[in-house]
């Protein structure tokens, strides 16, 4: 890889998460969820949670690649704000699920709409869904990437 990729590179990482702190540290944001904020470690297993209803704890943790003295902080930490529930599986008992609670979708409907309003006007349509694909598709290959 050469200098100019490289930089490229950097920046791009760069700008992911200086967008993120700022995302992150709105006014809108601490403002509205301010009693239920939580940690980018429990964002991270949070984020899976809910997009991986009925997950084991041991695939979320392997996911966002927490160690596990760390992912288990996390999720008890999520439980308490009851952002978390378990429960047994019904095909072996011995195996316990994860899923959100709705307490879970109240907040994450409150940030669907904090965050819209905090980035609203900034981009346009085209530009939104060009910026979006491309960081799926980012995310999607780092996912992968870390799984070998």
């Amino acid at each position: 890889m050469d200098e100019e990729q490289t930089s490229r590179l950097f920046e791009l990482a760069d700008l992911i998460l200086a967008v993120g702190r700022q995302i992150h540290a709105s006014k809108e944001f601490a403002a509205g969820l301010a009693a239920d904020s939580w940690t980018p470690m429990e964002s991270a297993v949070m984020r899976f949670i809910d997009r991986n209803p009925g997950t084991s704890a041991s695939a979320a943790a392997e996911a966002t690649q927490l160690i596990s003295s760390n992912f288990s902080r996390a999720l008890r930490s999520l439980e308490k704000k009851d952002l978390v529930r378990r429960e047994t599986d019904l095909d072996d008992a011995r195996r316990v699920r994860l899923y959100p609670t709705e307490r879970a979708h109240d907040n994450l409907r409150q940030l669907r709409d904090i965050w819209s309003r905090l980035l609203d006007g900034i981009a346009g349509p085209e530009e939104i869904d060009a910026v979006n694909s491309t960081l799926r598709r980012i995310e999607a290959r780092l996912v992968a990437r870390a799984g070998r």
